[in-house]
C-alpha cells in the first residue's frame, strides 16, 4: 500500500488494539475525506466503551446539525452516574456550528469523559485552535482519500487480514468495479466470504465475477491490458461493450486510461536512458502495478514508446474534455469511448 495508507492503517490497528483493552484517550477527533479508518474508530469505542448495562445513562450519541457546541461542551462536562465512565460521540460534526469553541473543553477534558467527534468525508482546520488542542491531549486519526491506483494493494493488504489471498487480475477487477470507497470493499468482500466454499483461502478472477457482478471480459482493466498489446479488434469490441452499459462514465474511463499511460510514459522515460531498470527504479516508475503486471508493461513500452505514449496522454486530455460535456457534439459517451480507442491503437 502506498505510505500514507500503510500509516493510518497502522495507526487504526493500535487505537483498536487499545480500545479493546479499555484504554481510551480523553478526546478523539476522527476526520479525513476516506470515512473507513474514522467510521471504524468510532464504531469500536462505541461497542466498547460503555457497557450495555451502562449506555442509557453514560452514553450520548449526536449529530452536530442538531447540536451547538456549547450543548457538547455541557454533556461532556457531566458526571458519570454509578460508573467509571461516560462517553460523548458527535458524528456529522462537520455540520456543528462553532465547532472551535471545542477547543475550550479539550484543552482541559475531563477524565471521567472519552468525548469522540467524528467528520463525515472533512476536516478540521489544522491551523486553529481545535485541533490543535485535541492533538495535544487526544487522538487524531485523518483518514486521506486513496488514489484508483492504490486500490488493488489496499484490498491485496485488507483481504490478507480476513484469512485470504486475492489474484492480482481478481484484486484488479474488483478495484474497478466497486471504485475507491474502502467501506464499500468491505461490504462487497463481507458478500463475497459468504458466498464462497467454506475453507476457501484464495479469491480468483472467476469468484469476482460471479459474485461481485462484472465480467472481466467487457472491463476497464481488460481494455487496458488489449491497448498495451494492440489487440485492436478486441480493444475496440471491449470499448463498444462498455460504451454500451447504462454505468459507463467517461471521465471514470479515462481517468483509468490515463493513469495506465502515464505509467507508460514514466516506463518509457526510465528505460530512455539506456541500460537495464533497478527493480526500484521499476517499481517507482510503475507505482500501483502489482510485478505481476510487469511483462505487460514491458510489452505496453515498445507499443508506445515515448513519443506515443506523450500523444496518448495528450489525446486522453482532449477526451477529457469531451467527456466532461466539452464539444463533443451530438456523440455519446460510448461512441467517445470507441472512438479513443480507435485513435490509441492508431499512434
Amino acid at each position: 500500500m502506498a505510505k500514507s495508507s500503510v500509516n493510518i492503517d497502522a495507526q487504526c490497528a493500535k487505537i483498536l488494539s487499545e480500545v479493546r483493552a479499555g484504554r481510551f484517550s480523553p478526546v478523539y477527533l476522527l476526520m479525513g475525506d476516506e470515512p473507513y479508518y474514522p467510521e471504524l474508530v468510532c464504531d469500536a469505542i462505541l461497542a466498547s466503551c460503555i457497557p450495555e448495562e451502562e449506555k442509557d445513562f453514560n452514553e450520548t450519541v449526536c449529530y452536530g446539525g442538531e447540536v451547538t457546541a456549547a450543548q457538547v461542551v455541557t454533556a461532556a462536562r457531566r458526571f458519570p452516574m454509578m460508573a467509571e465512565r461516560q462517553l460523548v460521540v458527535v458524528k456529522e460534526a462537520q455540520q456543528m456550528k462553532g465547532i472551535e469553541e471545542l477547543a475550550f473543553y479539550c484543552n482541559e477534558p475531563l477524565d471521567s469523559t472519552v468525548l469522540v467527534i467524528l467528520m463525515h468525508k472533512a476536516s478540521a482546520d489544522k491551523r486553529k485552535s481545535f485541533y490543535k488542542s485535541v492533538q495535544k491531549v487526544g487522538t487524531v486519526v485523518d483518514s486521506p482519500a486513496l488514489r484508483d491506483y492504490q486500490i488493488p494493494d489496499w484490498i491485496h493488504h485488507y483481504y490478507s487480514t480476513r484469512g485470504l489471498q486475492i489474484e492480482p487480475q481478481a484484486a484488479a477487477l474488483l478495484a474497478e468495479s466497486v471504485g475507491t470507497d474502502l467501506s464499500t470493499i468491505v461490504v462487497e468482500t463481507d458478500k463475497l466470504t459468504k458466498a464462497l466454499p467454506e475453507g476457501t483461502t484464495r479469491v480468483t478472477v472467476s469468484d469476482i465475477e460471479k459474485n461481485v457482478g462484472i465480467s472481466r471480459q467487457f472491463s476497464i482493466f481488460e481494455l487496458t491490458k488489449e491497448l498495451s498489446y494492440k489487440h485492436a479488434q478486441q480493444a475496440l469490441k471491449i470499448a463498444a461493450h462498455l460504451g454500451d452499459s447504462a454505468r459507463f462514465a467517461m471521465p471514470m474511463a479515462v481517468s483509468a486510461l490515463f493513469t495506465h499511460y502515464s505509467r507508460i510514459l514514466k516506463y518509457g522515460a526510465l528505460l530512455s536512458k539506456g541500460g537495464y531498470p533497478s527493480p526500484e527504479d521499476k517499481a517507482r516508475a510503475l507505482a500501483g502495478v502489482n510485478p505481476y503486471f510487469y511483462k505487460e508493461y514491458d510489452t505496453a513500452v515498445r507499443n508506445y514508446p515515448v513519443r506515443k505514449a506523450m500523444a496518448a496522454v495528450s489525446l486522453l486530455c482532449e477526451y477529457d474534455y469531451l467527456g466532461k460535456g466539452g464539444d463533443g457534439g451530438a456523440a455519446t459517451d460510448g461512441q467517445l469511448l470507441v472512438e479513443l480507442t480507435a485513435k490509441l491503437l492508431n499512434l
